[in-house]
């Protein structure tokens, strides 16, 4: 007997559906988001709208202000800088067990997602790549192991995908290619088992997509440390 899953509620379709908005510039940085608008347009109760929003708030895609209403969050360079100095710390810790216990099946599918990450950077397709990238990103999260860092995860992905969007969209064709030779890198220092090469990489593109994010955002880059 296969396993029961439940399909996905009405409040998470309506959830991906705004989130997807913000993600894709849709809905912009700061701007309110009208319930009695979106309700109108999905077709959906204001609960549902409700409840949908109150979700993205967990994940840091919507900012509920009381007796004035749900708000884009504001993508400014405090924001910026935390999430990539939380999605490092975080990442780091498991990217570390990923070069000390992977296993041949996992660096299979790694390497067939920098397979086809190359392939929609050949054909031009950015979204392709991103959602791959966000991918490559969660494979380390096979040995994570722990409860709580799988739950702050999965509410920064979003804002993680978003801040990725906005970095590519407002760049060139040669960021795409500098995604690929981290990800290639660290690769091969996952395979070498080399855990300090790992953070060693991980860091260098922490830091420059963050830096890409904030050019994109207009916004001042961090004075580095001496």
């Amino acid at each position: 007997m296969k396993p029961f899953k439940p399909s996905e509620t009405l409040t998470e379709q309506v959830a991906r559906h705004l989130d997807d908005l913000i993600v894709f510039g849709q809905l912009r940085s700061g701007e309110r988001i009208y319930e009695t608008t979106m309700a109108r347009e999905l077709e959906v109760s204001h609960g549902s709208v409700r409840e949908a929003l109150l979700l993205l708030e967990r994940r840091h895609l919507v900012r509920n202000v009381p007796r004035k209403g749900a708000f884009v969050k504001e993508l400014d360079a405090f924001f910026v800088t935390s999430l990539y100095e939380t999605l490092e710390l975080i990442l780091g810790h498991t990217s570390r067990k990923l070069a000390r216990q992977w296993q041949p099946a996992d660096m299979e599918k790694i390497e067939s997602l920098y397979e086809r990450m190359s392939d929609c950077y050949r054909q031009g397709d950015l979204t392709g790549f991103l959602d791959l990238g966000m991918q490559y990103a969660q494979a380390s999260l096979v040995y994570a192991d722990n409860y709580f860092i799988l739950e702050a995860l999965r509410d920064l992905w979003p804002s993680a995908r978003r801040c990725a969007f906005e970095a590519f969209r407002h760049s060139n064709q040669q960021v795409l290619a500098d995604n690929l030779t981290h990800m290639r890198d660290s690769i091969d220092a996952v395979k070498q088992r080399d855990e300090e090469a790992v953070i060693r990489i991980l860091h260098r593109y922490a830091t420059q997509q963050r830096n890409q994010v904030l050019d994109a955002i207009g916004a001042a880059q961090p004075e580095p440390v001496a």
